[in-house]
């Protein structure tokens, strides 16, 4: 049985962001982590020094391994922003500032 079944859940009507200029849908009360997540979006974020990739870890915004830029503010947590419609999503590269 679904989940959403079993606790009489309807979500809202899906609206679409873009993640590195890819459109992809999310309901509403996801966040980004979550919305990325459902489109199949595992990393997002490179790290400093290797350029290893990086996605959720704790998914409770201590570990900071999931930040994104969102609507050009790099360094937001993914797994505590909600996902907006027509929000533009980025991967991360290091610190998030150019230079």
């Amino acid at each position: 049985m679904n989940p959403l079944d079993l606790a009489r859940a309807r979500p809202g009507t899906p609206f679409t962001l873009t993640f590195d200029e890819r459109r992809i849908e999310a309901l509403p009360g996801q966040t980004v982590a979550a919305a990325l997540w459902s489109a199949g979006i595992t990393s997002w974020r490179t790290t400093r020094d290797e350029g290893r990739p990086r996605g959720v870890f704790c998914g409770i915004g201590v570990c900071f391994d999931c930040l994104v830029t969102v609507d050009g503010r790099p360094n937001q947590r993914a797994c505590l922003v909600p996902a907006e419609s027509g929000a533009e999503i980025r991967t991360q590269e290091g610190t998030g500032h150019d230079g």
